[in-house]
């Protein structure tokens, strides 16, 4: 029954009537009333200027209240701090909704927890509430057993009194994630966050990203056309240059390519001088309404699906005449409105053409740097599955026409250009076998071996075209008998460019594939890329490891920078096998191999052409154009050791298994902080993730990375197929970026992220994979991507906390009961 007002002076909810203006909130106003019989308690999820918990307990005809910053906690080592706020009325128990923006505490209400408490028996709660303790038992939906409150001693002029909230150990006691990190929709209505916010029906607006502004086209001066310059070029070398003296910048899949700007006109050359200006017409008009005269240099590529540059997809434009689809990365300026710029440093030339594409429409964009941190850079980038970074020094002038060892080159893998010399013929109706290769080395050309691989009928149909008007009786190279037979030669007029896994000791391709034609390039000058050897590191791993049986080369250092050798690899994934295979086993994957370790060539590869063995297996999975290949699996601890064998160091995985392939059962969102920022914004950015989920009705969990960020893991039921979660994780991230513009970006773009946080959501599409949970990384001092808990994440450092040498804590946290169910829950994709 509800009590009569109490004087002003002695009314315990005058304060929280006075905060109120009952005319524009829901919110019950405050009378104080009675309940003997029973003594209510309820927690209210409270999203204000600040994420909450309101925690209450109903004494004395109101509900005591205290605000949980971080929500309560389950393991008994957790002292969590609860604020002290005014006294709430006891028809509050039953609040959920939205207070308006504005009010006082405006934002969404969730009754997120609920029940009765009972005192300590023999403790009155009046009494030692205020002597500054608390001691009782909890019979909520969420909240059971033994709990403790305790006031803290006040420190200079705080206003509010501090509390701490502890759970007692028994029974009921758990881990720090096993309420909030699980409980996220309301007990009484079984609504998110989101939709309590948007009502009984609840349908998030789709937030789109404001219209990228067309920048209008500047007034061109009427400064000259420069003229052609040779283009400054890189060596290729073995590991990436160390120190802050050094500028990183993607190696780009595409034409290297000189711009000239001037007089409202623009003009385009290859690296050798060839005018493009018609091949490359999209670029060159965008680059007519630059301002002024310029000679810029950069690179012409053509974006795959994922949004990386692709040689493939750039000469099957310039085949089909499809100049919309190319972009232009300027990475230097030699030359502005008449003033030679070649001997400023690199750092001041390329500040003048940040500022010169400025307002820049696409598809011209400044190609972005870090400074210093090269390894880490080099790291990404080939996790990325690109070609390598350019390095160059920050303080060098340009040198025209020179191989400089001022800008050296660092390949993922090993690719360069050699000279068609034939092919050998197919047992087919049509096309051939394999192209015949050759370089120039001592001023003849000799034979480097053959490439069967990466082409379809219709490549083939062009090539030979191309091949039959130059073919000639007399081979010329000598090549084996052998591996020629058959063999019909032609004039070595066509570069070919090639990837392949190395050269054999008689100078010969091993796994080669074959990526496209350069016709920038004349066949004279196409000679065998050497790296220069890097400076070999002398640390050593001194922890020595048995490597298992089958391993060999066990001794081969795979990290130069600690010196962990494949062995020790080795015997850290025959340690972890276990709680890997639960992410690896049967699901689709992708393997990062470095077969002479790390800091030599490492590649992507989600295909096998039998040479893995018996216990690795394939999976046909039907691609974009219809066709199908046979992608790579394993399912026991003999496989993923077949892998390691053949050089892997990473496994990355589809977000699907193989028995469902189109159907994801789970989301990963990438959290990838632009160069800069530290490791702190990353774990503020994944606590807010977690909650912006958690208001959808979806539960999370976080992966250090191993590398510089945090994945946030999000499982799913796999109700959904591919075009669903890709949908919902595309328009999650651009609404998360669009709300919160100065921490996210959701556009993986370099210029984008200056100093912010790539919310990375494009792993959650068809093929594309995200590194599994106790996968090593190949990055300096080989971490591993490990799960924690969201408490734990709060004190961690550095997301390469643990490395291949902590495999045996490593097994002991996956057994323990803060991580038993980590990352694991049956929930669909939601509608919103």
């Amino acid at each position: 029954m509800a009590k009569a007002a109490a004087p002003a002076g002695d009314d315990p909810l005058a304060r929280y009537n006075a905060k109120r203006d009952f005319s524009r909130t829901k919110e019950p106003a405050g009378q104080r009333g009675e309940t003997p019989d029973s003594h209510l308690f309820m927690v209210q999820k409270h999203d204000a200027t600040r994420l909450h918990w309101d925690f209450r307990l109903e004494l004395e005809g109101v509900l005591k209240s205290w605000a949980v910053t971080r929500g309560p906690s389950l393991d008994p080592d957790d002292k969590r701090l609860a604020v002290r706020t005014e006294d709430h009325p006891l028809s509050y128990a039953t609040f959920e909704g939205t207070i308006p923006k504005g009010e006082y505490g405006g934002g969404t209400v969730m009754l997120w927890d609920r029940g009765t408490w009972t005192p300590l028996p023999g403790k009155d709660p009046i009494k030692t509430l205020a002597e500054g303790h608390l001691h009782f038992t909890l019979d909520g939906e969420r909240m059971k057993g033994e709990w403790i409150m305790v006031r803290l001693k006040p420190r200079g002029r705080e206003k509010a009194e501090n509390w701490l909230l502890r759970k007692v150990a028994d029974d009921f006691a758990g881990g720090s994630d096993d309420l909030v990190g699980q409980a996220i929709t309301s007990v009484e209505t079984g609504r998110t966050m989101a939709e309590i916010a948007g009502g009984e029906e609840p349908k998030v607006a789709k937030r789109r990203p404001a219209a990228a502004k067309k920048a209008a086209p500047a007034k061109a001066s009427r400064g000259k056309l420069p003229t052609f310059r040779e283009p400054q070029l890189a060596t290729l070398v073995d590991a990436v240059p160390a120190g802050s003296g050094w500028i990183h910048e993607v190696k780009y899949d595409g034409y290297r390519t000189l711009i000239g700007v001037g007089g409202g006109k623009a003009k385009a050359w290859t690296r050798t001088g060839l005018d493009w200006s018609d091949r490359f017409a999209g670029v060159v008009e965008a680059a007519a309404a630059l301002p002024g005269s310029a000679l810029i240099d950069g690179e012409v590529v053509a974006m795959d699906a994922n949004g990386h540059p692709s040689f493939q997809r750039l000469q099957a434009a310039l085949k089909d005449g499809g100049t919309g689809a190319l972009h232009y990365f300027a990475f230097d300026l030699l030359e502005q409105d008449g003033e030679d710029l070649t001997s400023l440093p690199n750092t001041e030339r390329k500040a003048r053409l940040a500022a010169l594409l400025h307002d820049a429409p696409e598809p011209l964009h400044y190609a972005e740097h870090v400074t210093g941190s090269g390894e880490a850079m080099f790291s990404g980038i080939c996790a990325e599955g690109l070609e390598g970074i350019i390095s160059k020094r920050a303080d060098a002038p340009y040198r025209t026409g020179r191989r400089s060892p001022a800008w050296v080159k660092v390949k993922c893998t090993r690719r360069q250009e050699f000279v068609i010399v034939g092919w050998t013929p197919s047992d087919k109706a049509r096309g051939f076998r394999s192209l015949l290769l050759g370089l120039h080395e001592d001023g003849r050309l000799r034979y480097a071996g053959k490439v069967g691989t990466g082409f379809n009928a219709a490549l083939m149909d062009d090539l030979l075209a191309r091949m039959k008007p130059l073919e000639r009786k007399t081979a010329p190279v000598e090549a084996p008998r052998a591996a020629v037979r058959g063999a019909h030669w032609v004039t070595p007029k066509l570069v070919a460019e090639v990837a392949f896994a190395e050269f054999t000791e008689e100078g010969v391709l091993r796994h080669a594939s074959f990526l496209g034609l350069r016709e920038d390039k004349p066949a004279g000058d196409v000679t065998e890329e050497k790296a220069a050897p890097a400076a070999k590191a002398t640390k050593r791993a001194k922890a020595a490891t048995q490597a298992p049986a089958g391993i060999t080369s066990p001794d081969r250092v795979i990290d130069p920078d600690s010196g962990i050798t494949k062995g020790q690899l080795a015997a850290y994934y025959a340690e972890v096998a276990e709680p890997l295979l639960a992410w690896l086993s049967r699901r689709p994957v992708s393997l990062v191999r470095c077969p002479q370790g790390r800091a030599k060539h490492c590649f992507f590869q989600k295909h096998d052409s039998g040479s893995f063995g018996d216990h690795v297996h394939h999976v046909p999975i039907r691609e974009k154009d219809g066709s199908t290949e046979p992608y790579l699996y394993v399912d026991d601890a003999e496989g993923m050791m077949a892998c390691v064998q053949m050089g892997t160091i990473e496994f990355h995985g589809w977000g699907s298994m193989i028995e469902a392939v189109e159907a994801p059962d789970r989301m990963v969102f990438d959290l990838d902080p632009d160069e800069g920022l530290g490791f702190e914004a990353v774990k503020h950015a994944a606590f807010l993730l977690r909650d912006e989920l958690a208001g959808l009705g979806l539960k999370s969990w976080p992966l250090l990375s191993g590398g510089k960020g945090v994945h946030v893991v999000v499982p799913l039921d796999a109700s959904a197929e591919w075009p669903a979660v890709k949908d919902f994780a595309s328009r999650f991230s651009r609404a998360l970026a669009a709300a919160h513009p100065d921490r996210f970006t959701a556009n993986m773009k370099k210029v984008e992220r200056k100093g912010r946080i790539f919310l990375d959501w494009l792993r959650n599409q068809r093929g594309a994979t995200a590194v599994l949970p106790y996968s090593a990384r190949a990055r300096a001092n080989t971490p591993v991507a490990a799960p924690v808990t969201w408490e734990e994440l709060r004190d961690v450092e550095t997301p390469a906390r643990w490395s291949v040498l902590d495999g045996a804590e490593l097994v002991k946290r996956a057994g323990s009961k803060a991580l038993r169910g980590w990352a694991v829950a049956r929930q669909a994709l939601p509608a919103a």
